[in-house]
């Protein structure tokens, strides 16, 4: 693999660490601002953390794969 493949590798990973961090912000202040009681903003926050993997299974379940 040449150097100039694997810079373009570690960007991809960064842009996609990028993204994946500006959706927990935004999963967490949404659960957070919606939660009663402290105990739901924890909840909220652990919702926040795995959402995406959440999201997939939901996508592959509905597809039959």
């Amino acid at each position: 693999m040449s150097d100039e493949q694997k810079k373009s590798g570690n960007r991809c990973n960064e842009m996609s660490g990028g993204i994946y961090g500006m959706a927990f912000l935004g999963a967490a202040f949404y659960f957070i601002s919606h939660a009663a009681t402290f105990w739901t903003g924890v909840l909220g926050f652990i919702k926040a953390l795995f959402w995406p993997a959440y999201l997939m299974f939901k996508i592959l379940e509905h597809l039959n794969l």
